[in-house]
């Protein structure tokens, strides 16, 4: 037996054909439909990237106890698994963060790999004290010095001089691999191969071919790589941006085909699996951001595609409703070369789904470390804030003490607790590091929130039904008792335990949001959706000793509209009436903006 999986990062499901996208050009997932089975609900767990890769390798959710980091001592890899039981594993990628001291740890785990250098700010070519020219067509090109993140920016712009032919292209050189490897293998039995591109992850770096697809009058600077924030571009340049992303995964779909050529080719279908699947998907506009990470996992980043074939039954063409997710994966890939699949896997192998769409969960759980603990039960979603603004406490969990691309600091490790072991670490124990710095995405500015994606699947109205959210709370309770999940992260999200959350709980918890929700000066004014955290951001971006004035002028303005009701386009006419320079205008109202996106 084989199995191919072909991996994609942030591709989106509601930009392909499968789910129902009538523009997008990829004819090979079209063609990949008729080969496989479709899943109609699968869904993310740990978010973003190195988080759900150490969910492909356990089988289980690694958000509430640990961020992004590498695979640890204890964890039972899936492709390590595979390697020892006498199963040849390889790995071909594009995808830098394994090269990173966050991810440092993935690609060993397989018999063999290979690397294709390039992606986004991958440190690849050497260009020391490298300047953009005047005239170059990137926006990060004209960033103030020393802004966060210009040197991840500036490597790219270095890379792309580097890969002018396709050939050369990151994603074309991890297909060549994948390639090269199934032919010098295909006559072979016990291996797994897995190819996977970062691709189509901003930014969205296509040959001119794949852009033409998607012509646009766009005349701008080149806006191929979206900020992690909220949506401050005009029209045309958000078009442009979306158009950009289209080209990337049509380059996707291309070579997508040519994996589905060799299965043709030898044959394959007769004795392989094929999993094409991806880690999450990308906001393109919707709910009014770019990206990922700072917002709530909406349904366009959580809800992601999925397609198998299984040698097994050998049925293609059909769709399935089950509720599966990443943690799946593993177990599934486990079962089929008869691998025994640990205890510590939380996902269920998917043949029966596969076969008959047999139920194996009620409900699937996703998130963040320290953000929004989410849950669907394919019905209704809803996002458990927590309930202190503080968001705290809050620990990591890990032998591996690294974040995305350096080590903890000193100061992070000075009082380390030992902790454990959990059921998932084998009998070892751990380090307890509290988390001092702020979320990337302060999840209690955005409250908790509840979705009947049935009546509305873009999530553009949050609905308030009290049966359903302490139904939802109950269910997040199980999966982290399930899940082993640390005592302090039940303080955090406001859950009890032992027992399920009483309906007076609840009422409680709101009536503490609402009152925290206060500004002074501006008591008895309600704040609408996102009013408050704009108020508060517009305050905390002043000095101490204007506050209060500027509270002063908020409150004559409120009177002349007779209105107790705080609504966003009034901070908006607050801040144009303020005095502040071009430059202090643009900055609030930026910073105003990003705090008014979590309505």
């Amino acid at each position: 037996m084989r199995a191919v999986m072909v991996m994609f990062d942030s591709l989106n499901r509601h930009m392909l054909p499968n789910y129902g996208c009538d523009w997008i050009k990829a004819p090979n997932f079209k063609r990949l439909a008729k080969k496989t089975v479709s899943f109609d609900n699968c869904y993310a767990g740990s978010l973003p990237c190195m988080p759900a890769r150490r969910e492909l390798h356990t089988g289980r959710y690694n958000f509430l106890h640990r961020s992004w980091g590498p695979v640890e001592p204890f964890d039972d890899s899936m492709p390590e698994l595979l390697k020892r039981n006498g199963i040849y594993t390889h790995l071909v990628s594009d995808h830098q963060h394994y090269w990173e001291d966050g991810g440092c740890t993935y690609h060993t785990r397989y018999s063999s790999w290979e690397i294709s250098r390039g992606q986004e700010g991958d440190p690849w070519k050497g260009r020391a004290n490298y300047r953009s020219k005047e005239d170059s067509p990137f926006f990060w090109s004209k960033m103030a010095k020393n802004a966060p993140g210009q040197n991840i920016l500036k490597q790219d712009e270095i890379n792309r001089t580097y890969l002018q032919d396709e050939k050369d292209m990151p994603q074309a050189v991890t297909f060549k691999n994948g390639i090269d490897f199934i032919n010098a293998n295909h006559d072979q039995d016990n291996w797994f191969l897995q190819i996977e591109t970062f691709d189509p992850h901003e930014p969205f770096f296509a040959p001119a071919r794949f852009q033409e697809l998607y012509p646009d009058d766009y005349d701008g600077i080149e806006f191929d790589w979206p900020p992690y924030g909220p949506v401050m571009e005009d029209d045309r340049t958000v078009a442009h941006g979306k158009n950009r992303y289209s080209a990337l995964v049509s380059m996707c779909d291309h070579y997508l085909g040519k994996v589905l050529d060799l299965m043709d080719e030898h044959n394959l279908w007769e004795n392989t699996m094929l999993i094409v699947n991806t880690d999450h998907g990308y906001l393109l506009g919707e709910h009014g951001w770019w990206s990922k990470s700072v917002m709530p996992t909406y349904n366009e980043i959580a809800h992601i595609p999925f397609f198998i074939y299984d040698p097994r039954l050998k049925i293609a063409g059909e769709k399935r409703q089950a509720l599966v997710q990443t943690i799946d994966i593993a177990p599934t890939l486990l079962d089929f070369f008869k691998v025994a699949i640990p205890e510590a896997m939380e996902g269920r192998p998917l043949k029966d789904t596969v076969a008959s769409d047999k139920k194996i969960r009620d409900h699937a759980m996703f998130g963040y470390h320290g953000s929004h603990v989410n849950i669907t039960d394919g019905h209704h979603v809803y996002m458990r804030s927590p309930v202190s603004n503080f968001n705290r406490p809050l620990y990591e969990y890990t032998l591996m003490p690294t974040h995305m691309r350096s080590m903890f600091a000193p100061e992070e490790l000075g009082e380390i607790e030992i902790a454990g072991p959990f059921g998932f670490s084998n009998k070892a124990k751990m380090m307890r590091i509290e988390v001092k710095a702020e979320s990337f995405n302060k999840p209690a500015f955005f409250g908790s929130k509840l979705f009947d994606i049935d009546s509305d699947p873009d999530q553009l109205s949050e609905i308030e039904n009290e049966d359903v959210e302490l139904a939802m709370i109950e269910a997040i309770r199980q999966k982290m008792i399930i899940n082993e999940a640390p005592d302090e992260q039940y303080v955090r999200l406001g859950i009890v335990k032992d027992r399920p959350l009483t309906r007076g709980e609840l009422r409680i918890q709101k009536e503490q949001t609402i009152n925290e929700r206060k500004v002074a000066g501006l008591e008895s004014f309600e704040f609408q959706h996102g009013s408050f955290n704009m108020v508060t951001c517009l305050l905390n971006l002043l000095e101490p000793s204007k506050r209060a004035g500027l509270v002063a002028d908020f409150k004559v303005q409120l009177a002349n509209k007779k209105t107790k009701t705080v609504k966003d386009r009034d901070v908006y006419e607050l801040l144009g009436n303020m005095e502040l320079t071009n430059d202090q205008y643009a900055m609030y109202k930026y910073f105003v903006s990003v705090a008014s996106r979590t309505k």
